[in-house]
């Protein structure tokens, strides 16, 4: 019989102790898991959705608010800004790129984003079936909501007033003439259609026919292509300034990307001190928002090793108490021939059993916790894949595996150092 073998028929024979020191490492090690998981997936959602988005503009208030809401689509927004405004900053010659949004519905709650083209280029999105909107009250669906709510070309979708799905139902559908493909981000959660789709919705629902006074209107409204860089390709020029049209309409804010590197200094500054909305740099709010989760996450970290101190104090007083009732045994298997350096290995192979045991169970249920989590979350824009796997969970096991050892060195070496005749003569 090897030393594994007698190793696991010694944690056998202790149950109570071996699974109160098996259930310690577990969540000791689940903890860390779930938090490892999650900070890497938060991670990759802050970088990929924010990816080629320099500037958010919106409504003056928090800039972390307006850029979860803009970005990630997971808080209300600061408020609405003038369309007027928009187009005058979407045709700076700093701005390549300038995405309007406008939000306010959902469905089921996924957000009704009224947006235009340009949306699609920004997230280089491609249509898995379908085509874009052409008129009001089109939409194109994302691949995740699509899939969840089975949703085909030619169905239609009521829109309900707010941002969570409890919100009164408006009266006119949307007909969904495309579906994206998966883009693994937040675009997959997102409902897109037309901006006049949105303001045509909220005028009903206000009995507001929509008309604009004539004299709102800007004295000279930007022709495609003014005030922008001569290289800038025509259709990029006709979306941004697509349905930029009555200065009495809103909207929620514009996702911009520079012409060049001189505007991360200047258009920001230029927002914020000459205009009535703010700006927000992604990149720097991403930065704060990440280091604020990183606060709690730490908190917990301290709480899952302080955990597994406890399993390698437990496993070290199971396998010491062990030790004293089984000292007759080593003692005989001594006789019989054991080497000190066998009944050294299988004390150590049984702590070594023990938390790794612990630990890759674990293992199962930090990733099982995590996809309860990634279920209750489904309908954010935060996507959680618990099957993903990364190679610093390695280091977990290895850690359980590090635990295992040191909570069994020193009864290991007093199991070396046994006496067999002190033993046998009950001496020792």
């Amino acid at each position: 019989m090897n030393i594994l073998q007698i190793a696991w028929k010694n944690i056998r024979k202790n149950p109570a102790a071996s699974i109160l020191g098996i259930l310690l490492t577990a969540f000791g090690t689940g903890i860390l898991c779930v938090l490892l998981v999650a900070s890497k997936q938060i991670e990759q959602q802050l970088t990929s959705n924010s990816q080629g988005i320099d500037l958010v503009v919106g409504a003056k208030g928090s800039p972390i608010q307006l850029m979860l809401s803009s970005i990630y689509h997971i808080d209300n927004p600061t408020g609405n800004i003038s369309y007027r405004e928009a187009r005058a900053l979407a045709a700076n010659r700093l701005v390549k790129l300038a995405v309007p949004l406008s939000l306010g519905d959902n469905y089921q709650g996924h957000r009704i984003i009224g947006t235009d083209s340009s949306f699609l280029q920004l997230y280089d999105l491609e249509l898995e079936k379908g085509r874009l909107w052409q008129s009001d009250f089109e939409t194109v669906v994302g691949a995740a909501v699509a899939r969840n709510y089975h949703l085909q070309l030619g169905d239609q979708l009521y829109g309900a007033h707010g941002l969570s799905k409890e919100g009164s139902t408006h009266g006119h559908p949307y007909t969904i003439v495309g579906i994206l493909q998966s883009a693994k981000n937040v675009a997959d959660q997102l409902v897109l259609t037309n901006l006049a789709s949105v303001w045509h919705t909220h005028e009903d629902a206000h009995g507001d026919s929509g008309d604009e006074d004539p004299e709102n209107e800007p004295e000279h409204a930007p022709a495609a292509g003014q005030g922008l860089p001569d290289n800038q390709p025509p259709h990029l020029v006709k979306n941004m300034l697509e349905g930029f049209g009555s200065g009495g309409r809103e909207i929620t804010s514009l996702l911009i990307q520079y012409s060049n590197p001189s505007a991360i200094a200047i258009l920001p500054r230029l927002v914020n001190q000459s205009t009535s909305m703010q700006a927000a740099s992604p990149a720097l709010e991403s930065a704060r928002l990440f280091s604020l989760l990183g606060i709690g996450i730490d908190s917990i970290e301290v709480l899952a090793y302080v955990i597994m101190v406890m399993a390698a104090l437990s496993v070290f007083i199971s396998l010491y108490s062990a030790l004293k009732r089984r000292k007759y045994d080593l003692a005989i298997m001594r006789t019989l021939g054991a080497s000190q350096g066998k009944l050294f290995g299988i004390v150590i192979a049984e702590g070594i059993l023990l938390t790794f045991t612990g630990a890759l169970v674990g293992l199962v249920i930090g990733h099982l916790a995590f996809f309860l989590i990634s279920i209750r979350t489904d309908d954010a824009a935060t996507l959680l894949q618990a099957s993903t796997l990364y190679p610093q969970e390695i280091w977990l096991l290895a850690t359980g595996v590090l635990i295992g050892l040191l909570a069994a060195a020193l009864p290991a070496i007093k199991a070396y150092n046994t006496s067999i005749s002190k033993t046998l003569s009950g001496t020792q």
